[in-house]
């Protein structure tokens, strides 16, 4: 995946987060203990340190605190997102070919944040959604980049949004239940 995807992917979150700012962020969105805003902060936070863990190269950097306020009116985390999505990007772009950066579950290279970006966009604004009791359908041919970049051992043959979804624990898929403790795999495909 690349900075293109992140951006893409990041055009779409926000125009459905944007059709719904008036609603309840309060809201806790089921099987989570998250609010819709925490949720949508979440995703900008992870969006940074993504941006930062990847250009800081392959030594956790841990000199600093950045944390996306919360309690910030919805229509400035759709902002937010959007704007960290694009430093990301232009990360992304940016990072010499072969470059890795730190990750708690191990070293990524500029395709596997950039997929872990998608990951969060796309699954969290589906938690938002469920949140405020509004459909969020995330985009087929995204999830499908996403599973195979960053869960390579995931089922086949199903619809590439409902592996998504089960791949990051939040729903059964096809006589397989719910996952629990599942993890990316970020680093490089051929490592």
């Amino acid at each position: 995946m690349d900075a293109k995807d992140v951006t893409e992917v990041a055009a779409h979150c926000a125009a459905f987060l944007d059709g719904v700012v008036e609603a309840d962020w309060a809201a806790v969105v089921p099987g989570m203990g998250w609010t819709v805003a925490a949720t949508a902060a979440h995703v900008s936070d992870c969006l940074l340190w993504y941006a930062t863990d990847l250009a800081a190269g392959p030594v956790e950097l841990s000199t600093a605190e950045v944390a996306v306020r919360p309690g910030s009116p919805p229509g400035e985390l759709v902002r937010t997102l959007e704007t960290f999505a694009s430093v990301l990007a232009s990360v992304v772009a940016a990072v010499p070919s072969g470059s890795l950066g730190w990750h708690p579950w191990g070293l990524a290279d500029a395709a596997g944040f950039a997929a872990m970006a998608c990951d969060e966009m796309l699954v969290h604004t589906h938690d938002v959604g469920r949140g405020l009791a509004v459909a969020f359908e995330p985009p087929s041919r995204y999830a499908e980049k996403v599973v195979a970049r960053l869960f390579p051992d995931a089922p086949t043959g199903h619809d590439p949004v409902d592996t998504l979804l089960w791949a990051n624990g939040r729903v059964p898929l096809a006589g397989l239940p719910r996952r629990e403790g599942w993890r990316w795999r970020c680093a490089p495909l051929d490592s």
